[in-house]
C-alpha cells in the first residue's frame, strides 16, 4: 500500500505539520513523565511509548473523529493525538481528579473519553481484541460508519483473544483495523524467540485479512496504509493487520534495568527517530517554533495536574453500572 490518501482536504505539508506538532508534543510528555518517575517515584508502572509515538500519531492522524479507539499500554500518544486534553491525560496517570477518569487508575494507562471515542482498555493484556470486535460489530448493527481501531503489541498477538476477534471479525466482515507495534520484545522475550512467523503480518492470510508491514518510525507512511485500511473497512470489506516495525528505547516499564537486551540504547540517542524524520522537512525556524510551543504545553499541562487535588474516596462507587 502507497497511497498518498489523507483524511480530509488539507495538504500533504499541513498534515505532516499538525502531525509533527502532535509527535514532538508526546515525546515532551514522554520526557515529563520519566523524569517525574526518577526524582519523585510513581504509583503504579509507567510503560515510556518513547520512540514510538511516530506511528501511535500517524496512525490515529487517518482516523475521523467519531471513530472508536482501543489504545495499547505504551506511552500517552494514542489518547493525546484523537484529542483528550492533556491536562486531563496527566491527571489520570497521577492519580488526580481532573483525570478523565477522576482519578481512579492513578499510576497506569486508563484513560477514556466517550466524547473522542477514547473507549480505555479492558482489565487484561489482549482484552482489547474481543472489546474491539465487539465494537465494530455494533457499528455494523447500527450502520453509524465507524471503525475501530486497535493497537496491541507483538507480544500480545500471541493471546488467544486474538485468535478468536481476528477470526469472528473476518468472518463478519467488521468494520476494524488492527495495529500492531512491532518493537521487538515482549517484555522480555526477543520477538524471534517467540513467534513462528518471521512477522505478525503474516499471520494475516489465515484469518483471511490482508497483512500489511510498515516502517512504524515512518509518521507518514502509516497514516498512510492506516487509511487505505480504514477506507476498507468503511466500505464493509473487512478488517485489516497492519504491522508498524518499531524500537523500544527504554525498558518494558520505567526503572526496568533490562538484564535480558544487550542492545540496550545509550542515553537519550534515538535510532531512527521518528521526530528527527518528520523534522527533516520543516524550515529549521518553524520547528524550533512547533518545539517551543510543545514543551511550554506540556509543562503547564503538567503543572496543572500535579497542583489538582487527589479524588476523594466516594470516586470509587462512581461510573458503576450496579
Amino acid at each position: 500500500m502507497t497511497s498518498t490518501h489523507v483524511p480530509d482536504q488539507r495538504t500533504r505539508h499541513e498534515h505532516l505539520i499538525e502531525i509533527y506538532r502532535k509527535v514532538v508534543t508526546v515525546r515532551f510528555a514522554e520526557l515529563r513523565i520519566r523524569g517525574h518517575v526518577e526524582a519523585e517515584g510513581f504509583g503504579g508502572f509507567w510503560h515510556p511509548g518513547i520512540g514510538q509515538e511516530g506511528l501511535q500519531v500517524g496512525a490515529i492522524a487517518a482516523m475521523q473523529p467519531a471513530d472508536y479507539l482501543y489504545y495499547a499500554h505504551r506511552g500517552l500518544g494514542y489518547a493525546y493525538a484523537k484529542g483528550m486534553d492533556l491536562t486531563a491525560l496527566f491527571g489520570d496517570l497521577l492519580g488526580r481528579a481532573v483525570g478523565s477518569t477522576g482519578g481512579k487508575g492513578g499510576g497506569t494507562v486508563h484513560f477514556a473519553s466517550a466524547e473522542h471515542g477514547v473507549l480505555g482498555q479492558g482489565g487484561t493484556l489482549g482484552s482489547n481484541f474481543v472489546l474491539g470486535a465487539g465494537t465494530a460489530l455494533a457499528s455494523q448493527l447500527l450502520g453509524d460508519g465507524r471503525v475501530t481501531v486497535v493497537f496491541f503489541g507483538d507480544g500480545a498477538a500471541a493471546r488467544g483473544t486474538w485468535h478468536e476477534a481476528a477470526i469472528q471479525a473476518s468472518v463478519w466482515k467488521l468494520p476494524v483495523v488492527w495495529v500492531c507495534e512491532n518493537n521487538g520484545w515482549a517484555l522480555s522475550a526477543r520477538f524471534e524467540d517467540q513467534s513462528p512467523t518471521p512477522n505478525v503480518a503474516d499471520r494475516a492470510p489465515a484469518y483471511g485479512m490482508p497483512g500489511v508491514i510498515v516502517d512504524g518510525q515512518d509518521a507518514m507512511a502509516v497514516m498512510d496504509v492506516t487509511a487505505q485500511a480504514i477506507d476498507r473497512a468503511r466500505r464493509g470489506e473487512g478488517p485489516t493487520l497492519i504491522e508498524a516495525k518499531t524500537l523500544r528505547i527504554r525498558g518494558h516499564y520505567e526503572g526496568d534495568r533490562q538484564p535480558y537486551r544487550q542492545d540496550q540504547v545509550q542515553g537519550d540517542e534515538i535510532p531512527n527517530d521518528p521526530v528527527h524524520r518528520l523534522g527533516e522537512h520543516i524550515a529549521v525556524e518553524e520547528r524550533r517554533a512547533i518545539d517551543a510551543e510543545a514543551r511550554r504545553t506540556v509543562e503547564e499541562a503538567f503543572d496543572a495536574a500535579l497542583a489538582a487535588p487527589r479524588p476523594d474516596r466516594s470516586v470509587i462507587f462512581e461510573d458503576v453500572w450496579a
